[in-house]
C-alpha cells in the first residue's frame, strides 16, 4: 500500500529511487509518472500514496492504474481465449509465438536463437529457478502437462487430468541468445476447473424409439462449461463400452442395443450421467399375423 518502509518505485522522502521511474507531479495536486525503459517487471498495477502531517488524512489510491506490456520489436504470444474445464478432462491450449529474428548490435546484427521455452502459472514470469508447469530445460516435467510445440513458433500446451490447483493463468516465456529477445507473453491464458459437474446426454434426436437399421448419435457434455476434449466412460445398463470419445454413434440399430446409457468422466465417478433410455423396435414389434378362418357353410 505504498506505505513507509515498503517497496516503492518513487518516494519523494528516498535517494534510492530507480532512474527509470522519474515523478513529474508535485505535492499540490499533480501526481504524473513517467517509466522509461520500459522492462517485464512494469507489467502490473501502480498504486499512488499521499501522507499528510496527520495520519487521518493519508490514503492510498487503491484503484490504481494497470499498466500492460505488448509484444516489442515484434515478439509476441498468441493466446486463446478463456477455458472453462471439468475436474478430470483433458484441454489443450493452443498457442502460437513470434520471437525476434536478429537484433542489432552496434551496427553488426545478431541472429536470435530461442533456447528455452516454459509455461508457468501467474505471477511468475517463468524465468529460470522460477516454478514452471513445463521447461524445456528441466527434467522435472510434470506429466499431466505436455508440450505440443516447438521452438519455432508453436507453443500449445495439453492439461491432461485437470485438478483444481490448474485453475490459473498460465504464460508463455521465450528465452533466446540475448537477453534483448527474450520475454514473457502478456496477458496469459486464464483456466477455470469446475467440479462436481454431472454431465448429461444429449440425443440427435428428439425421443429414444428407433427401428432396426436406424442410427443416433449420443453427446456426452456438461452444462456449466463449453468442453472440446473429454475422455469418458460410456455404460449401457451399466456395462462399460469400448468408446471413450465425447460422442457415441450407433449405427444401424438393432435390439441388442435397446438399454439405458450413462456416460461419465474417466477419472471423475460424481460425474455420471442421468440415464438415457434407448429402445428398438425388434423385428417382429408392430407386426400382426393374418388369421385365416375356416367356415364349412363357405364351401
Amino acid at each position: 500500500m505504498c506505505r513507509t518502509g515498503t517497496p516503492s518505485v518513487y518516494d519523494s522522502e528516498s535517494n534510492n529511487n530507480d532512474p527509470r521511474y522519474r515523478y513529474l507531479g508535485d505535492k499540490k495536486g499533480d501526481c504524473t509518472l513517467q517509466i522509461s525503459d520500459l522492462q517485464e517487471e512494469d507489467n502490473a498495477t501502480f498504486l499512488f500514496r499521499v501522507e499528510a502531517n496527520d495520519y487521518r488524512a493519508s490514503f492510498t489510491d487503491i484503484s490504481g492504474v494497470s499498466v500492460r506490456l505488448l509484444g516489442v520489436l515484434g515478439q509476441s504470444v498468441n493466446y486463446p481465449d478463456p477455458v472453462c474445464a471439468v475436474k478430470g478432462s483433458t484441454i489443450t491450449l493452443p498457442c502460437s509465438f513470434t520471437p525476434l529474428k536478429s537484433v542489432n548490435d552496434n551496427g553488426r546484427e545478431v541472429l536470435i536463437e530461442v533456447v528455452r521455452v516454459a509455461w508457468c502459472q501467474s505471477p511468475h514470469m517463468c524465468r529460470t529457478g522460477t516454478p514452471s508447469v513445463y521447461d524445456s530445460e528441466s527434467q522435472n516435467i510434470y506429466p499431466h502437462y505436455r508440450y505440443l510445440g516447438d521452438k519455432k513458433g508453436d507453443c500449445t500446451l495439453q492439461i491432461s487430468d485437470l485438478q483444481e490447483e490448474d485453475g490459473a493463468t498460465f504464460r508463455f516465456r521465450v528465452e533466446t541468445n540475448d537477453p534483448r529477445a527474450t520475454f514473457t507473453g502478456q496477458p496469459g491464458v486464464r483456466v477455470t476447473v469446475v467440479d462436481g459437474a454431472q454431465m448429461k446426454i444429449r440425443s440427435s434426436r428428439d425421443d429414444g424409439e428407433f427401428k432396426r437399421g436406424e442410427s443416433v448419435t449420443l453427446n456426452c457434455s456438461a452444462a456449466i462449461c463449453t468442453i472440446h476434449q473429454l475422455e469418458v466412460t460410456w455404460f449401457r445398463d451399466g456395462s462399460a463400452l469400448s468408446e471413450s470419445g465425447p460422442a457415441l454413434h450407433l449405427g444401424y440399430l438393432t435390439a441388442k442395443d435397446s438399454g439405458n446409457y450413462t456416460c461419465g468422466l474417466k477419472r471423475n465417478n460424481h460425474t455420471l450421467s442421468v440415464p438415457y433410455s434407448l429402445h428398438v423396435e425388434d423385428e417382429e414389434e408392430g407386426t400382426f399375423g393374418a388369421l385365416l378362418v375356416y367356415s364349412p357353410t363357405a364351401l
